[in-house]
């Protein structure tokens, strides 16, 4: 695994999650009437995810891993290698249904499940951002 191409993309992540909770309002009406917040936050929220899938990805073409044939089996691939725990798979493929959603069917999006998303589901995007620093420190050569 190239650890430069990983840290790029986690800063990243941390960059869409840092402007989705600066954009997060006060309460649920507030987004929803709010059309300026609603493309700022689906638009990191989508950023966010895409991004955590393409760290999976990058991972898996490094490993000995199967590639697999959607993007939410990219986390169950990590489960199943030891490299990511199946909670935060389990939440991260939740994720990339939301996504699909978002990019497929924009004017369908129900913005109380999204303003649940950004108050109380960024923490699996952390998860997700601290097991993946955890497996480059174990990945490390040991330095002398």
């Amino acid at each position: 695994m190239d650890n430069e191409v990983v840290l790029n993309k986690l800063e990243s992540l941390r960059r869409c999650l840092n402007r989705i909770q600066s954009k997060t309002p006060e309460s649920y009406e507030l987004l929803a009437n709010d059309y300026d917040l609603q493309d700022i936050i689906v638009l990191n929220l989508e950023r966010a995810i895409q991004t955590c899938v393409d760290i999976a990805l990058h991972i898996i073409s490094t490993q000995e891993i199967n590639v697999p044939d959607t993007m939410s089996k990219a986390f169950f691939a990590l489960t199943n290698a030891g490299l990511l725990n199946q909670e935060t798979a389990e939440r991260m493929a939740k994720a990339v249904g939301f996504r699909n959603t978002a990019v497929h069917a924009y004017q369908e999006l129900d913005w109380q499940i999204i303003y649940s998303i950004i108050t109380l589901r960024l923490d699996d995007f952390k998860a997700f951002a601290k097991q993946m620093y955890d497996l480059m420190e174990q990945q490390q050569p040991d330095k002398p």
